[in-house]
């Protein structure tokens, strides 16, 4: 299943079972965070009419190309959100130890790591159910849209959405400019480094 994950960026014109999305969402709440506090939410998009709110949201109207136009002709969009608030309120509780919500505790802000995980459980979750997916982010400059668009309470952050649809007849083409179909995979020995650096 690892190996055949790859970013699918072009969709076939076939509805994705909503059972297929259920064991989707289902995985994505196994991933780990720190503390149990998992603070993830997940906006489902899954009609023609929520999945076009969400480009007009996002997009510029206007705004055409290979990738957008591609990604467009997704059934489904998963949102992924991330929720600070769950823990630092967690880490204030007894067992933690913790008496403040001070965020300069955290080294990195393991709220958007732990929905990126998240989000990475239902990328793998696609390919298990012979569909393909691929993750992205919300432009800044479109989030405060994409929250009035669906209602989305402050302190939930998006930190990437996901697209899921079964692959075309062609398997979604070659891959983009930045794929492993024209880009190389860095070899091991570039990246892991065995006791020490």
């Amino acid at each position: 299943m690892v190996r055949r994950r790859r970013m699918v960026r072009r969709y076939a014109e076939r509805p994705v079972d909503p059972a297929a999305v259920d064991r989707m969402l289902s995985n994505a709440t196994r991933a780990p965070s720190a503390g149990f506090s998992q603070g993830w939410a997940f906006v489902v998009l899954d009609t023609a009419r929520d999945v076009g709110r969400f480009w007009a949201a996002t997009t510029d109207a206007e705004a055409t190309g290979p990738w957008l136009d591609g990604m467009r002709t997704a059934p489904v969009v998963i949102v992924a959100l991330s929720h600070r608030d769950a823990y630092l309120d967690r880490y204030c509780e007894p067992d933690k130890g913790w008496t403040d919500r001070d965020e300069a505790r955290w080294p990195v802000p393991y709220w958007h790591v732990d929905t990126g995980m998240a989000a990475l459980l239902i990328l793998q979750t696609a390919v298990d159910e012979g569909l393909g997916g691929c993750f992205f982010g919300v432009p800044p400059a479109r989030t405060a849209a994409f929250r009035a668009e669906f209602g989305v309470p402050e302190g939930y952050a998006p930190v990437g959405a996901v697209t899921v649809g079964h692959l075309p007849e062609d398997g979604g083409g070659t891959g983009a400019a930045g794929s492993p179909a024209r880009r190389r995979r860095r070899p091991l020995e570039d990246v892991v480094h065995r006791g020490g650096w």
